[in-house]
């Protein structure tokens, strides 16, 4: 295993690449070190971001975990060291080259400005910053060209709308895209540490004969699916559905594109899957729609129905491609396709998107700062 360290010591040649049957990891290798904070680094997203940097072994040469006051002085561990958590506050962005931003809205529109004037670049996950015209919004794999016009802050998509795309774009670079329908099957750790509390209470108290409470969820999730994500707006879709078809197509440049999406809370912990219906402006085949998957960096093709062999929450969590399978022909849309798709919402939906970004910016030959 290549350590951080290594990395930092500039010993490594410029690219290498690291998998296993399971998560399939890959990553670029530079000679520089960055110094590199993370706000939100004991939330979900931000843990996931700890882990990933270590597994990539991303060249550092420091890094700085931020949090609330409240967080403030716990410690994470990384490269078999206890790091401090600092208050993240202005000037705690000093001297860094990178941070992300594992935060929410509120929290990212107040200190991410901070951060730029202090010369460090910000990749934000959150959903502050996405539709702003000066602010680039980010898939490695789909549009890197963007990161050339960032003005200090890029954006990470909605954990959905990530692996939604991660089918999609290949299909619409075969094909054309001119219309597309999700429906989402979302996983409880997209609302947080305690909606999965709340799952697993519910399932103990079932399993125990004893009343099932809720907190989280305005309906039980156990055994249960409840299409409400986000708050309703006065079109009767919710703020997940219309981040889904307004990042679709900031991110696609195709912003004429028809989009549709329900969002779905289902009672699985960890990994989101869409149902996609799209249509085409060329014509479709299912064999040339599988080769466009198979050919994908982000996309793994797992379509042999025959053999029960198609994408699942459970096998795709920690993985960090999206699984795409039960290719067909759309029977109601002109050259349209039916597909499905599930990958994991706190890595190619969150943390390991930006860390791709960050990597991306590296192999460009981009800075990493503001």
């Amino acid at each position: 295993m290549l350590t951080a360290m290594t990395r930092a010591e500039g010993l490594i040649p410029s690219v290498a690449h690291l998998s296993s049957s399971r998560s399939n990891i890959s990553f670029t290798v530079s000679n520089n070190s960055y110094r590199v904070g993370i706000v939100g680094a004991t939330g979900a997203v931000g843990q996931e971001l700890i882990a990933l940097l270590q597994a990539h072994a991303f060249p550092l040469a420091e890094l700085r975990p931020l949090a609330s006051a409240r967080s403030a002085g716990k410690s994470i561990e990384f490269g078999g060291k206890k790091i401090t958590v600092q208050e993240a506050r202005p000037d705690a962005f000093a001297g860094l080259n990178v941070c992300f931003f594992a935060a929410g809205g509120s929290v990212t529109k107040v200190l991410a400005p901070e951060a730029v004037k202090r010369g460090c670049l910000v990749i934000d996950k959150s959903s502050a910053f996405r539709m702003d015209p000066d602010v680039p919004l980010v898939v490695p794999e789909i549009n890197p060209e963007a990161l050339r016009r960032h003005k200090g802050i890029i954006a990470s998509p909605n954990c959905s709308t990530a692996v939604a795309l991660m089918a999609l774009f290949p299909l619409h670079q075969a094909f054309g895209l001119k219309r597309v329908v999700f429906s989402t099957y979302q996983s409880v750790s997209g609302t947080g540490a305690d909606a999965i509390l709340e799952l697993e209470q519910q399932a103990q108290a079932h399993a125990a004969g004893h009343p099932l409470t809720r907190e989280v969820y305005p309906h039980q999730i156990f055994q249960n699916l409840i299409p409400h994500i986000d708050s309703f707006g006065a079109d009767g879709y919710t703020g997940e559905e219309t981040k889904m078809c307004i990042e679709s197509r900031k991110i696609l440049g195709l912003m004429d594109l028809k989009v549709s999406a329900t969002c779905i809370r289902v009672p699985v912990v960890r990994a989101h899957s869409v149902s996609i219906n799209a249509e085409f402006a060329r014509p479709v085949t299912v064999e040339a729609a599988r080769q466009a998957i198979a050919a994908f960096p982000g996309a793994e093709l797992i379509d042999e129905p025959a053999r029960n062999a198609y994408p699942t929450p459970l096998a795709y969590s920690r993985r960090e491609k999206c699984g795409v399978g039960r290719i067909r022909l759309d029977t109601a849309l002109d050259n349209g396709l039916a597909l499905w798709v599930s990958g994991d919402n706190l890595w190619k939906g969150a943390a390991l998107n930006a860390i791709q970004t960050a990597e991306k910016m590296v192999a460009m030959g981009l800075p990493l700062k503001a």
